[in-house]
């Protein structure tokens, strides 16, 4: 016993005690899982651009809203924005000082410059809609929106400050990367380039390319990320609003808006509608319910009956309330938060069932056409009883 005890006092001392490793302690794992989801979030920021055909989607749709909404204007521009509009442009340059707002619109007096500036608003719009030069084209159009709403303001509504913001955050994005004149270009310049070998570039030439391409990806995504985040707080705020009312609670506020002469695009079918109560007690409930919740259910697969109620519900605003610019913009911002494979799986089975359609009406063709064509055969020589021999005389 003696001897046994020094033998393990040495061993104690000869063995250092190790210190205790951080990754085995909460505040080690704690910090490993933080160091784990910066990194995955820098990866999804830098890696490759997100939502590239939403973007388009975005692009073309809010396009496509501004060319209708002034073409539809045209008979009225010069009351709404031009020389003969109640609102001058010098109360517009008084208030543009305190708003610090700006227009184009007001630089001239001048019919002819208002006419000018009217016509580069639609050219702008439609070469935005077909993405040509889309990078200098989302900023033109951005001012084409700014301009037009800053000059008269009072005329706006919620779809035209939707359209402005969302004007102003697509000049961040790659928006004219997929369904656009410039994917068509870079596509055929591709085509014709082969398999011939880029050029060698130096060092320097491929950093500031690489950083170039790493700060476009960056930006896209970070205007993505801001547009999603701007319609969810659009719809979380909006339900948050109706909750503290009495009349969402009660069941009732529908049926007021429906009775408002305002918002009576065809009076005739507010009222049909306002006939039936329960059903608009519990589409107003479904609307709070479907708002309030909209932000917590972007991650996981009930977002998409979410957007479907949403899309019936901007398509009843438009219809029975005659806001349509203001369910389109927000239509087409719902379309940010649907993946790139849902936008190349529809066009996928629109051409199998267009395929589908095509073959059925060839083979009912082919089924009509075998019993009344006429068999295409060597006509038969007649028969020799039915011959005439001539006599010998």
């Amino acid at each position: 016993m003696g001897i046994e005890q020094p033998s393990r006092s040495s061993s104690a001392a000869a063995a250092p005690q190790r210190p205790q490793s951080p990754g085995t302690s909460l505040v080690g794992v704690a910090l490993q899982w933080l160091l784990g989801q910066v990194s995955a979030l820098w990866s999804l920021l830098t890696d490759r651009p997100v939502s590239l055909y939403a973007a388009s989607v975005l692009r073309i749709g809010y396009g496509l809203l501004y060319l209708v909404f002034l073409v539809r204007e045209f008979p009225h521009r010069g009351e709404i924005w031009g020389p003969d509009s109640p609102w001058t442009p010098a109360l517009a340059e008084e208030l543009f000082e305190q708003t610090g707002w700006n227009s184009v619109l007001t630089l001239s007096d001048s019919p002819a410059y208002f006419e000018f500036c009217y016509a580069m608003a639609v050219v702008t719009s439609v070469l935005f809609i077909l993405g040509w030069r889309t990078r200098v084209m989302s900023v033109l159009f951005a001012v084409v929106v700014i301009s037009f709403h800053a000059r008269s303001i009072f005329m706006t509504d919620g779809g035209d400050n939707l359209v402005l913001l969302m004007a102003v955050y697509l000049v961040l994005t790659a928006c004219g990367r997929r369904w656009s004149l410039d994917a068509r270009r870079d596509r055929l310049k591709s085509a014709r380039a082969g398999d011939v070998p880029e050029p060698v570039r130096g060092v320097y030439a491929q950093e500031l390319r690489h950083a170039r391409v790493t700060l476009t990806t960056v930006v896209h995504n970070c205007g993505v990320f801001v547009i999603a985040a701007q319609v969810c707080f659009l719809y979380g705020s909006a339900g948050l609003y109706k909750v503290q009312g009495s009349t969402w609670g009660g069941g009732t506020a529908l049926h007021y808006a429906l009775n408002l002469e305002l918002f009576q695009p065809w009076p005739a079918l507010s009222h049909l509608v306002g006939e039936f109560p329960m059903v608009i007690a519990i589409a107003g409930y479904v609307t709070v319910l479907v708002q309030v919740a909209f932000p917590f259910v972007l991650f996981g697969r009930l977002k998409y009956p979410v957007l479907a109620v949403l899309l019936g519900m901007h398509i009843g605003i438009a219809v029975l309330m005659g806001l349509p610019l203001f369910s389109g913009a927000m239509i087409v911002a719902d379309a940010v938060f649907l993946p790139d494979r849902f936008y190349t799986f529809v066009p996928r089975l629109w051409r199998r069932a267009a395929q589908r359609t095509g073959t059925r009406q060839a083979a009912s063709g082919r089924a009509t056409g075998s019993g009344s064509v006429p068999a295409q055969g060597r006509p038969e020589l007649p028969a020799p009883q039915d011959q005439v021999v001539p006599r010998r005389g």
